[in-house]
Order: C-alpha cells, then structure tokens, then sequence
C-alpha cells in the first residue's frame, strides 16, 4: 500500500513525492518503498509484487521500483483508505488467480532485522493459506505507546506462534498504554495483513454491504482485463474506510503472530531520527544531506536540497530545510506538524503542499 501522504513528514513529503519515495537516511540509498520491496524479496519474487498507488504517483513508484513489472501497479484514482486500496488489490489478484494469497504491508515502514521480518511473514503466510483465516503481525510494544492502536491476544498461542485476536482497540491513553504492556496481552496493530484473495473479498462484501455493487463491477473488469475506465469511474465513489474499521473489528478468526524485529513506522520526524541511528554521532546528533552541526546535542537536521544548512548551540530539535521550505520543532512534538499542513490548507499555500 503506497497511497499516504506522510503530513507529519513536512516539508520534504508532499503530494507530489510522498514519504514512502524519500530515502530519509536509509541505508544504500534506498526508498522507504525501495526498502520495503527489497525486504519482502527472499519470500516473495518481484514478478508476484504489486503496488496500489494515487494515479499521481505511479512514475513515482516506477522510478522507485525498476524491478518491478509496470503492469503490477494498480492506480487509484482517489485516495480511499485502506479497505477500499485492499479491495481493490484483492480483485485484481483474484482475476489473475482465483487461489492467490497477499501479504498486505505498507510502504513505509522501517524494518531493522530483516531475516527475522521475512520468517515471520513467511509463518504468516502458511497460516492464511492453510487455515483460510486472516493472520496479522503485531508489534511487541517497546513503550506505551499512545500513538498505536493495539491488539488484545489470547493468552496462549493456538496455531504455532499465534493467537487468536480477541479484539482490536483504539489509541489509547497513557495510562492505558501502560497497562496494555504490562498485562503482556497486548501487540501494536502494525498495518499487515495476510489472506487469500477470496477470503477478504468475502469479508468486505460482508462487512460492507454498500461497497459489493461498486467491487462487483471492478472485480468482473478486472477479469476482462479492461478495468482502468471501470475502475475510474466507480472507486471514487467508495466510503473512505480503514480496514481495521470497515472489517477487522468486525470479523472473527483473525490470528496474530507478535513479531520483534526492530519495526518503525516512520510516522514522524522523530521516528526517521531512530532509523537513521547509523547516522548518529557522539552527541545523539543526526545529520542528513548537506548540513553542519556545531556545538549540538540530540537533533535531527536534515537538508533536502543542494543548500547548505547549518546549526549551532542547540538541543532536542528537528531542523529540516528544502527549496521552499523549512521546518524547525522541539523532538517531542514532531507529531504536530500535521498542524502546519492543515494551516498552510487554510492560507491556500498549495505550492507548499
């Protein structure tokens, strides 16, 4: 799933070139969703990965995913959410094989330990195909996380290393959080899902019985293989729903498999700070691009132009400079930088977004 906008990652995300194109730091250069595809190879071969993607992004994606063949991204021609970017990837994949099975993982994820990622996602995958349930990977929580939604699980495994999902909760508060982790029941709702095609075209028509009509359509055009004018003229007008919401609080018989393997989301400028710590000197400091730091302790400066910028005598900061743009915040409350997006919406600044 390539579709986001990455607001918290201003002003280097943008419309035009989304979080998941930007390298922030990534080792050998790569892509967030360079990365992604790059670590999902050893169990899935680049012909069977597909890329669901804004219509406005697929060169974005081309550029980004050479090896991957143009005819495996499927263009969405307005943002929906996740359950209608699934639906539409599950009708595509049923069209080509009735039998198909997806791993369902987000673009921009970071992911330390990826020997460790790709055993449990080929775990998971066994699991969806034998059992014909629905299998997620939960993150073991590190902190309590106010940030996540959260997984409550069995309390004992039930299929290998997995539990049963007793149910999906809401962000929680801190002191929730904090219960939550001490209890040892609960995992951070990563965003990944495992099925086969038919069972989550299934769910959803179950699920979201105002959307049957509209996927009906998609899924027959897809198995005329003429679907991109369908497609067009019938996903925009899909509710726009998350899969948690639309269907995973809903069904029953999902599994869970807790995972611990070094997993970030990218979700803030605080969060690029962590995965780039190969980058991080003596003083915490972590500098990307053209930049000097002099005299400074624990802060991100990061330049995405060909300018030079620089800092001296500061703490605790993210500075990030592009050609338009530049962004100065304390660490802690990089969460709120969507607040600059929603005030540039307001002033009508699009050239900045």
């Amino acid at each position: 799933m390539a579709g986001g906008g990455g607001t918290r990652l201003w002003p280097a995300s943008r419309r035009r070139k989304a979080k998941q194109f930007l390298s922030l730091g990534l080792p050998a250069g790569r892509t967030l969703i360079g990365a992604t595809v790059h670590r999902i190879l050893p169990v899935c071969p680049s012909e069977h990965v597909f890329v669901v993607a804004g219509a406005s992004q697929v060169e974005d994606v081309q550029k980004a995913l050479p090896e991957i063949p143009a005819a495996n991204v499927i263009a969405e021609p307005i943002g929906r959410n996740t359950a209608p970017c699934i639906g539409l990837a599950a009708e595509a994949l049923f069209a080509r094989d009735p039998d198909a099975v997806l791993a369902v993982l987000p673009a921009d994820h970071h992911i330390a330990n990826e020997k460790a990622f790709a055993a449990v996602v080929s775990e998971a995958l066994e699991l969806a195909e034998k059992l014909d349930r629905i299998v997620t990977v939960g993150i073991r929580p590190t902190r309590p996380e106010t940030g996540y939604g959260y997984i409550r699980m069995s309390p004992s495994p039930s299929h290998g290393a997995a539990y049963d999902v007793e149910a999906f909760v809401e962000k929680p508060d801190g002191v929730t959080a904090r219960k939550y982790v001490e209890s040892g029941r609960y995992v951070w709702n990563s965003g990944m899902f495992f099925f086969r095609a038919s069972k989550i075209r299934e769910e959803i028509r179950r699920h979201l019985p105002e959307t049957a009509e509209a996927f009906d359509a998609i899924g027959k055009a897809f198995a005329a293989g003429d679907a991109a004018p369908v497609v067009a003229r019938v996903f925009p007008t899909l509710p726009s729903i998350s899969i948690d919401y639309g269907v995973m609080e809903k069904t029953t018989g999902i599994l869970v498999i807790p995972g611990d393997f070094g997993w970030n989301d990218v979700g803030s400028w605080s969060a690029v700070a962590d995965i780039a710590r190969e980058n991080k000197d003596a003083e915490g400091n972590v500098a990307i691009g053209n930049t000097i730091l002099v005299k400074s302790r624990d802060t991100l400066i990061v330049s995405e132009s060909d300018q030079l910028v620089t800092a001296v005598g500061v703490e605790g900061l993210v500075i990030v400079a592009t050609k338009d743009a530049v962004l100065v915040c304390p660490k802690e409350r990089t969460q709120e930088v969507r607040d600059i997006v929603a005030e540039l919406e307001r002033r009508g600044k699009r050239d900045l977004l």
